[in-house]
């Protein structure tokens, strides 16, 4: 984990899921936000955003969660495109 209030979060989800509270834990789940393309005949990468846990509560919603230390401008970009292409807020423990 990237650190302890990562790894701390990681087991308060695993003891939800344990008692059925929540289901299917995945972590560090990429969603791509912008696909790859070529311009002028250059490469360029797709933008992505990793979403450190991500899982269903017991109502069928899907939760993605970021544990944030400091919110940089990169990250602040990423949530809303993140947002508005797939129409989940990420939620910030």
């Amino acid at each position: 984990f990237d650190s302890v209030k990562e790894s701390r979060r990681y087991r308060q989800l695993r003891l939800l899921e344990k008692s059925g509270k929540i289901k299917d834990l995945q972590l560090q789940v990429p969603f791509e936000l912008q696909e790859k393309y070529t311009i002028n005949d250059k490469k360029v990468r797709a933008i992505k955003y990793v979403a450190d846990f991500v899982y269903i509560d017991q109502d069928g919603i899907t939760h993605v969660e970021d544990v944030k230390g400091i919110r940089t401008e990169v990250y602040k970009i990423k949530k809303k495109m993140f947002e508005y292409k797939y129409n989940i807020e990420i939620e910030e423990v």
